[in-house]
């Protein structure tokens, strides 16, 4: 796709949301099953089942998919789509390109072995190679513009309000 079929595509959608900008608010939604067999759950990707399971670190099998794994392919996922969808825009052509990012954690957290050990990443690194002739200006500009438009990264970035309730089936 080259940035004059991407803006056609965008266009109609960028004038709707400028008009009415209800309509740009989106819910998305994931659901999982649990069940009383496995320390797992079971995620619709919308393409496929998921089974999330314990990281061998707490006590996993590894048959499973780790979510703090699965945490960082989503970054990797809109970061690279975020990026390819930048450099159409801005006209840098990119050959090949690969996207990775890696996570630190501190499992005694998790499994509750020190209570001072936070749960969770301490840190996270995206990193870009990309094959491209673009001048070292453009580049920054790319890398710039896909912190800017990446919704995981901001999301991970920025921290969001998070709500949490259960209730009996």
């Amino acid at each position: 796709m080259d940035v004059t079929a991407l803006r056609a595509l965008q266009a109609p959608l960028k004038d709707e949301y400028r008009t009415n900008p209800d309509a740009a608010v989106i819910t998305l939604k994931a659901h999982g099953e649990l069940d009383d067999q496995h320390i797992a759950c079971k995620v619709e990707t919308g393409r496929a089942i998921a089974m999330a399971g314990l990281h061998p670190a707490t006590g996993g099998s590894g048959l499973e998919l780790c979510s703090g794994d699965m945490l960082l392919e989503a970054l990797v996922a809109c970061a690279g789509v975020t990026l390819k969808s930048v450099a159409t825009a801005i006209e840098v052509p990119l050959k090949t390109g690969n996207v990775y990012a890696e996570g630190d954690l501190d499992f005694r957290g998790t499994l509750g072995v020190d209570k001072e050990t936070p749960v969770g990443f301490a840190e996270i690194r995206l990193r870009f190679e990309v094959d491209t002739p673009a001048p070292q200006d453009k580049l920054d500009l790319l890398l710039k513009l896909t912190e800017r438009y990446c919704v995981v990264y901001q999301t991970i970035k920025n921290g969001p309000k998070v709500s949490v309730s259960m209730q009996r089936m």
